[in-house]
Formats: C-alpha cells, sequence, structure tokens
C-alpha cells in the first residue's frame, strides 16, 4: 500500500479560530449561560450546609423553606445548562460543518499528482472521523471543560472564605494530579496519532478490495486479501488498545490520589475543630464545598485526554489543508475566451520528477478542426502530453498554448470548460443516467441532455430502461455495461460542446458492436473540433489528419497513414505487427 507522507506540525487548536469566528455570537450566548450555571454552585453548597443544619435541629419550617429555595436554584440552573448544551452543540456541529466544507472544496483544488500519490480511505477518514473529532473537541471545551474550570475556580474561591488553611491544604495535592493528568495525556498524544494512522490504513485497505472486488474474486485471492485485512486489523487493535490501556491505569491512580486527598482533608478538618478554627456548620458547608469538586475534576481529567486524543484529528486536518497545488491558477487569470481550437506545444519537456523527463523538447501544433492521432509504446509520453492541455500539470520548460495564448495565463474553469474528455476507463457517479450526462450542471435542459444522447448513441438503450433518463446508474455506473458506459461519457462530452476533444482510448476495452455504436458516435462528436486520439488499435487512427509517433517522450515521426506507411519506419513497423500476420 502507497503509504501518505505526513508532514509533521506542532499541535494548533488556535487553527481553529477562524472557524469559530463566525459564530461567536451562538459560542457567546452559551458562554452567558455556562456562566449563570456556573455561579451558582457556591449558593448550591451554602445551602446544602444550611439544610443539614435544620436537618440536623429537626427545624422543619427552615427546612421547608431552604428546600423551596433549592428547588428554584436547581431550576434556574438547569434551564441555563440547557442554554449552554443546545447551543453548544450548534456551534460545534456547524463549525465541524465548515471545516468538512473547507477541507472537501480544498482537497478538489489540489493537483492531479497529490491524487496519485494519497490513500482514498485515508482522504475519506480525515472529512469523516478526524473532522466529528474535532466537532466534538468544540463542544467539550466550552460545554464541558469551560463550565468545569469556573465551578473549580468559583467554588474553591467560596472554599478560601470558609477557612483558607484547609483549602491550602488541598492545593497541595494539586500540582501532583495535574502532573500525572498532563504525562497521561501526552502519552495518549502519541497513541491517539498512532491508532488514527493505523484506521486510515484499514480504511485505505477496505475501499481498494471493495473497488476491485471483481479481479480480488476473479484470482481467488480471497484468503491472501483476508491475511492482509487481518494483519491491518490486528495493527489497529493494538494501537486501540495501548490508548485504553493507559486511560485504564489513569483513572485508578488519579481516583486514589483524589480519595486520600479527601481522607487527609476530613483528618485536617477534625484537627481544625478540636483547634476551634472552624465549628462543625461550617466544616459541612466546607465538605459540600469539597463534594461538588469531585465530578468537575473527573470531568476535566476526561476532557484533557479527549482533547490529546482531538490534538491528532487537528494535526490530520490541517496538515490537509496546508497542501498547496503544483498547478496554481495565476493570480491575473483572464477567463478563456471562445477559442478557435488551435493547440501549439512549443518545446515542451515535462517530468513528474524533474530530473526523469517523460517530455523532451517537444514541438507540435494542431490546427482547428484537426485530428491529431498520437500513437506510442506504453510509457511514450502520449496521455502526459494530452493532460497538459487542460492543465492537469504544468510542463518544466516550454509552453502550452491555445489559440495563441499561454494555458498559464488563463482561469483553470475557463480553460477545461473548453476542453472535453472521454477516457478509456468511464467515470460514472452515483445519480441517474441524466445527471452523468449533465455532470457538473446542477439545473440542465432535458431536452439538450436527450439531444446529446442521440449524437452518442446513446438515446435507444436509454429509453429501453423503465425510467429512461432517469434511471440510477449504481456506484461508478455498475448497472450499466461498458458500452453503455462509454455513450452516456460521449454524450457528457457532447453536452458539453467543447472545441477541443481527447479521446483517450476511448474504445479499447470494448466489443466489436458496442465499438461499432461507439465509434459512429465518436465520429459525430469530433466534427468541427480539433480532437487529439489516443490509441494502441491502429485502425482506429486511420483516419486522422495527422499521426504523431512518440517514441521516449520524443516525435519521432509524424504523417498521414499513408504517408507514414510509404515511409516504412516506426508507424509501418507498429502497423505490421498488428495487422501482418
Amino acid at each position: 500500500m502507497v503509504r501518505l507522507k505526513q508532514q509533521r506540525q506542532r499541535s494548533s487548536y488556535w487553527q481553529l479560530v477562524p472557524f469559530l469566528r463566525p459564530h461567536w455570537t451562538t459560542i457567546g450566548r452559551a458562554l452567558f449561560c455556562t456562566l449563570i450555571f456556573t455561579v451558582f454552585w457556591p449558593f448550591l453548597a451554602w445551602i446544602a450546609g444550611e439544610l443539614l443544619a435544620a436537618l440536623g435541629a429537626g427545624d422543619m419550617d427552615r427546612l421547608v423553606r431552604l428546600s423551596l429555595w433549592t428547588t428554584l436554584l436547581f431550576l434556574v440552573q438547569k434551564l441555563a445548562q440547557y442554554g449552554q448544551d443546545s447551543l453548544m452543540a450548534k456551534a460545534a456541529l456547524d463549525v465541524a460543518f465548515d471545516l468538512r466544507n473547507a477541507t472537501y472544496d480544498h482537497l478538489q483544488r489540489l493537483s492531479l499528482s497529490y491524487f496519485e500519490m494519497a490513500q482514498t480511505g485515508d482522504l475519506s477518514y480525515r472529512l469523516t472521523e478526524d473532522i466529528d473529532r474535532v466537532g466534538e473537541v468544540v463542544n467539550k471545551v466550552f460545554h464541558d471543560f469551560t463550565p468545569c474550570i469556573l465551578q473549580l475556580i468559583v467554588v474553591l474561591g467560596y472554599m478560601l472564605s470558609l477557612n483558607w488553611q484547609l483549602t491550602v491544604a488541598t492545593f497541595v495535592v494539586a500540582p501532583l494530579l495535574a502532573g500525572l493528568i498532563s504525562w497521561f495525556g501526552d502519552r495518549l498524544l502519541f497513541y491517539s496519532r498512532r491508532s488514527q494512522s493505523r484506521i486510515s490504513d484499514l480504511s485505505s485497505l477496505l475501499t481498494e478490495v471493495f473497488s476491485g472486488i471483481r479481479l480480488v474474486q476473479a484470482f481467488a485471492a480471497e484468503d491472501y486479501m483476508l491475511t492482509q485485512f487481518k494483519r491491518e486489523a490486528e495493527r489497529n487493535r493494538a494501537a486501540k488498545f495501548s490508548a485504553a490501556w493507559l486511560r485504564a491505569i489513569q483513572f485508578p491512580v488519579v481516583g486514589f490520589l483524589y480519595a486520600m486527598s479527601i481522607l487527609v482533608l476530613l483528618l485536617l478538618g477534625g484537627w481544625q475543630i478540636s483547634q476551634g478554627n472552624i465549628d462543625g456548620a461550617d466544616f459541612g458547608r466546607y465538605v459540600a464545598a469539597v463534594l461538588l469538586l469531585i465530578d468537575p475534576i473527573a470531568h476535566i481529567t476526561e476532557n484533557f485526554n479527549e482533547f490529546k486524543q482531538g490534538e491528532a484529528s487537528v494535526d490530520r486536518i490541517f496538515e490537509l489543508l496546508s497542501l498547496r497545488p503544483r498547478v496554481v491558477e495565476a493570480v491575473t487569470a483572464d477567463p478563456l475566451p471562445m477559442v478557435t481550437g488551435k493547440v501549439e506545444l512549443r518545446a515542451v519537456q515535462f517530468g513528474y520528477d524533474p530530473d526523469q523527463p517523460v517530455l523532451r523538447g517537444i514541438e507540435l501544433m494542431a490546427q482547428p478542426g484537426e485530428a491529431i492521432a498520437l500513437v506510442g509504446a506504453s510509457g511514450a509520453g502520449k496521455t502526459t502530453l494530452v493532460n497538459l492541455l487542460p492543465r492537469f500539470y504544468d510542463p518544466q520548460m516550454g509552453q502550452v498554448l491555445i489559440d495563441g495564448i499561454d494555458v498559464r495565463t488563463v482561469s483553470l474553469r475557463s480553460l477545461r470548460r473548453q476542453i472535453g474528455i472521454v477516457p478509456q476507463d468511464t467515470i460514472l457517479f452515483s445519480g441517474t443516467i441524466a445527471q452523468n450526462i449533465a455532470f457538473g450542471r446542477p439545473n440542465f435542459d432535458h431536452q439538450a441532455v436527450k439531444d446529446a444522447a442521440k449524437i452518442a448513441n446513446a438515446h435507444a438503450f436509454i429509453q429501453d430502461f423503465p425510467n429512461g433518463y432517469d434511471t440510477w446508474v449504481g456506484e461508478r455506473g455498475v448497472n450499466l455495461s461498458g458500452g453503455q458506459r462509454q455513450r452516456v461519457a460521449i454524450a457528457r462530452a457532447v453536452l458539453l460542446n467543447p472545441r477541443i476533444l481527447i479521446l483517450d482510448e476511448a474504445t479499447s476495452a470494448l466489443d466489436s458492436e458496442s465499438e461499432a455504436l461507439v465509434q459512429e458516435a465518436l465520429e459525430r462528436l469530433m466534427q468541427n473540433r480539433t480532437v487529439f486520439i489516443i490509441a494502441h488499435r491502429l485502425a482506429t487512427v486511420r483516419r486522422a489528419d495527422r499521426i504523431v509517433v512518440l517514441e521516449q517522450g520524443q516525435v519521432v515521426e509524424m504523417g498521414s497513414h499513408e504517408a507514414l506507411l510509404t515511409k516504412g519506419d516506426r508507424y509501418a513497423q507498429f502497423y505490421a505487427q498488428q495487422f501482418q500476420p
């Protein structure tokens, strides 16, 4: 499996601030509710002490009054808690929504070279699980962590007012607890990063297997793939167990220390009462306040662990957002005007690795309406050459011009809207046939879709389906045959109405009957357009105006089919290999 290189960067929750800023109003209202919720804790601690005193004295009138006040205080506090929880849930989900959209939009604009190295499963995991975890962290910070911190501050302030000596003694244990929580959190961050990397690998393996299940079954490789799956699943299990084991140790250790601190507090309290520094009623209030610290401390410990785990997700998301495309639209880019279709490559040199050029000094000019066939052995550079036209890549040297305009000076959208591509492996998306023909157009003309399908020899078979153009094609067009998918792709190109057309092995995977229908559709599509044809089967390029023979990234021959046969060089040898016994 190809592993996506990860650029380690320092964790930085602050990078979420731009995504939080649009939702400050909601967050501010939630924090106001949090403040109301928190300030009631000292009153509840005080009233708990008063209730104990009234209960001990058997004063029923006072007990009833205090109970009514307690009910009112709890009602107001819980209303504030509802406001805090609902508002923060909304803000957290909105932040996750914005972050997911921004990341998806950013990924779509990265260069094709990035996706040739990236793992699809890993990207899917980052856009789903990682972003969900970031949203949960945002929710926890404001909904749980902040109220707990405020509760600690308020209650500790109340405890100081009751007896500062006992409170100072309580603080002796605090640094030890804080140090332990921090150490456990750092270890959890390490294990979380490793666990999420393992999950991404597992997700990538599943994506590969399910997309290639036909090949797996054809080669009877189920046991082989099961072995690979078990290996990745075991690595995932081991990574998750390491994090779970650490959490299992953390809570008993921290809990034990906390219990010991309560025991010491009771001993110190008894000593303070014996010295006359505090009476029993105040100590009862003090203990009630201490009990109010148990829940926030437990929550802070738990939240700190989740923040450390979420830190790994934040790093992974902003790692994607920090990537920059290799093909960048110029700041001063203008829309490409409607072109006639003249294409020129001037001294073009390109390599996926600049030190290993795939194209060397390509000089080529296609006149408007001319059909150019690119011929050569696998790896000669045919597909690489046509990929330079829509700027999937930029050459390291030389220029690509359309109607005399350097393609690097125009906007990518306006450039690609005038170039149609019919690939060998037809890509259809889940949706209806009509939606796939009108791909990229949310509001399309149904009659124009039908007209395009007729030109592509697709209308007849579409009409045979019970739902016609509303037929669901399935994932990757699984409900259609290869020839049907290819004709839908041609109809898509017809509807785009490009001035320049690229046919990349468009009929190589079809049977004879389907090929004849597709070839007829392609000939209609090619009329009055500049066309670049890539084909291994030379029968499909005979009618091209010119044939360009590529070898090791260089043009070695150029001419018509008859002229190149008469010349008797490289093209003639290719032709002889295919058509002579």
